[in-house]
């Protein structure tokens, strides 16, 4: 579940139960912020620019999670594959626009 300030409601207004939803957030405990990691923290695997993975130890600590919209309850809105830990600060929404969000054919 994300709960926003109850002063942000009004710019829930336009969502619908079951649209994809960006969500970013802020990787408030990933801690010091390296440049080269271990994808998936598993150390089997090479070394890799922390910008070609999904590691939470970026330079600057924000996330993007797409989520499905279940439902909307005044400022509360429960999501599915939401990928934060509980009590993360969320700093933006927008909707999934698959015209912009997905790359044109041969692009």
């Amino acid at each position: 579940m994300i709960e926003l300030r109850p002063e942000l409601a009004p710019g829930l207004e336009g969502l619908t139960p079951g649209q994809f939803l960006w969500v970013l957030f802020h990787f408030h405990q990933s801690g010091e912020p390296l440049l080269k990691v271990h994808p998936r923290g598993d150390p089997s695997r090479p070394l890799t620019g922390v910008f070609a993975t999904r590691a939470p130890v970026r330079p600057c600590a924000i996330g993007l999670s797409l989520v499905r919209l279940e439902a909307l309850d005044g400022n509360r809105l429960t999501v599915r594959d939401l990928e934060a830990l509980d009590g993360t600060p969320v700093l933006d929404l927008k909707p999934y626009v698959s015209s912009l969000d997905k790359p044109a054919a041969g692009a």
